[in-house]
C-alpha cells in the first residue's frame, strides 16, 4: 500500500480566518502598523479572579487527570448556570466539558451522525461548521438567508430543506458572522418544525452574553419539553469570560447523547485541562461584573463602527444585535478598480486592504457569503478608528 493520506482529512479546508490572522502577524513582524479586524476573541484580559483561581490550582498541585467529561464541581456549576441564566434543567450527568467550543461541536456530531446524514446549516455560517460535520461523515446542507430576512432561517425554509436524510439543524444565535439574534417567536416557529420532523437542533450559544439594544437571548431548549428533548446546547468560556486560550467548552444534552459524547471524549482527549477547569468554576461562581463591562465596551464600539460604515460609499451593513462582528456587504466594489486593477472578488479586496493599507479583514466566501467581509470590533477603539480611516481612504481611491 502506498503512503497515501486520508481522503477525509485532505478534503478539509484550512481556516481562512487563521490565514488572514497569520498574514497580519507576518506583516507586524516586519515592523508594519497593521490593524486587524479579524479577531474572534475579546481583547480584554481574563478577569483577575479567574486567573487567581488558576494560580491557586497550581499552588495546590491540581495538575492530575480529572473525570474525562469534566470535574464534578465544574459540571455542577454549569448545571446551576443553565438553570439560573437559561431556564434549562440539565443535570451534571447531562453535561460534558470539552477542550473548547470546537471540540464540543466535534463531540456532538460524532455522537449523533452516521455516514450520509444531513445537517442543515443556515448560510452565512461560521466556517468551521461544515468541516466539523464532514469530519463526522455528515453532509452539510446549506440554506441561504438574506439581509431582508435578517440572515435568519425561517420555519418555512427549514421545513422545505428537511429530507429523510436530515439529522440536525445548526442554530447559532447570536450569530458569527452576522451578529443577528433570533427572537423567541422565531425560535418557537423553528422548534415546531424540529419536533414535528423529529430532528436534532445543535444550538451554539457561545455569544449569549454579548447582546445589545432590545435583543434577548433565548435558549431554544427552554421553550418546552419536546424541543428540550431534541436540543443539544453548546457553549464555552471563550467569549463571555475572555478565556479563548483556556480551551473550555461544554454541552447540555439529552442523557443518551451526553453518554455517547463522554465515551467518545474519554478515548480521544480524556479530560480538559485541569487548571482551566478549576478557573472556570470561579468564572461561573464568582462576580460577573467583568462580563457586563466587556459588553458595555463592545456596545460602544459597535455603535461607532456602524455609524462610520453607514457614511461610507459602496458598502452597507445591518446593525448587529449580538456577538462582536459587523457583517459588511461589499458587492458593489467588485466592479471597480484600485490603481488600475479590477477588484473582482472578495479575496482580492482583502488582499488589497492588507497589502496596501495594512488592514486585515475577513473575506466571507468560506462563510457562505462571497459578497461580504467581516469586521470584528473586539479590538480597541483607537484601532477601530484607524482601520476604518484606512478603509475609507481605500474606497476613495476606487475608480469605475
Amino acid at each position: 500500500m502506498s503512503l497515501s493520506l486520508s481522503a477525509k482529512g485532505l478534503a478539509v479546508k484550512p481556516s481562512s480566518t487563521l490565514a488572514i490572522t497569520a498574514k497580519a502577524k507576518e506583516l507586524r513582524a516586519k515592523g508594519l502598523d497593521v490593524v486587524g479586524f479579524g479577531a474572534g476573541e475579546p481583547d480584554f484580559d481574563t478577569p483577575d479572579n479567574i486567573r487567581g483561581a488558576a494560580v491557586e490550582a497550581l499552588d495546590r498541585g491540581f495538575t492530575k487527570y480529572t473525570a474525562a467529561s469534566g470535574m464534578p464541581e465544574l459540571r455542577a456549576a454549569i448545571s446551576r448556570k443553565f438553570a439560573e441564566r437559561n431556564n434549562l434543567k440539565y443535570t451534571p450527568e447531562q453535561i460534558v466539558v470539552s477542550n473548547g467550543g470546537k471540540h464540543a461541536l466535534t463531540n456532538v456530531f460524532q455522537a449523533i451522525l452516521n455516514p450520509g446524514d444531513e445537517v442543515i446549516i443556515p448560510s452565512p455560517y461560521w466556517l468551521s461548521y461544515p468541516e466539523i460535520v464532514k469530519l463526522a461523515d455528515g453532509v452539510p446542507v446549506f440554506v441561504k438567508t438574506t439581509a431582508e430576512d435578517g440572515f435568519k432561517i425561517s420555519a418555512k425554509k427549514l421545513e422545505e430543506a428537511i429530507t429523510d436524510k436530515t439529522k440536525a439543524l445548526i442554530l447559532n444565535s447570536p450569530s458569527n458572522p452576522t451578529g443577528m439574534v433570533y427572537s423567541k417567536e422565531e425560535l418557537r416557529a423553528l422548534a415546531d418544525v424540529i419536533v414535528a420532523k423529529d430532528i436534532y437542533v445543535v444550538s451554539d450559544e457561545i455569544y449569549e452574553s454579548l447582546i445589545y439594544e432590545d435583543a434577548e437571548v433565548v435558549s431554544i431548549a427552554s421553550l418546552g419539553e419536546d424541543i428540550y428533548n431534541h436540543t443539544i446546547t453548546c457553549n464555552g468560556m471563550a467569549k463571555a469570560y475572555a478565556m479563548t486560550g483556556w480551551r473550555i467548552g461544554y454541552t447540555g444534552a439529552p442523557l443518551p447523547v451526553a453518554k455517547v459524547m463522554a465515551s467518545i471524549q474519554s478515548h480521544q482527549t480524556s479530560n480538559p485541562n485541569s487548571i482551566a477547569q478549576f478557573a472556570s468554576i470561579e468564572a461561573f461562581n464568582g462576580p460577573q461584573e467583568s462580563v457586563l463591562a466587556m459588553r458595555t465596551e463592545f456596545d460602544r464600539r459597535r455603535v461607532y463602527m456602524c455609524e462610520r460604515i453607514r457614511k461610507m460609499p459602496y458598502i452597507k451593513a445591518l446593525t448587529p444585535k449580538g456577538a462582536f462582528y459587523v457583517f459588511v456587504n461589499v458587492e458593489e466594489i467588485f466592479a471597480k478598480s484600485f490603481r488600475g486593477e479590477k477588484i473582482g472578488d472578495v479575496s482580492r479586496l482583502a488582499k488589497f486592504l492588507i497589502e496596501e493599507y495594512q488592514t486585515a479583514v475577513i473575506p466571507c466566501a468560506d462563510f457562505g457569503a462571497p459578497d461580504h467581509i467581516r469586521l470584528s470590533y473586539a479590538i480597541s477603539m483607537e484601532q477601530i478608528a484607524k482601520g476604518l480611516d484606512r478603509i475609507e481612504k481605500f474606497l476613495g481611491e476606487l475608480t469605475d
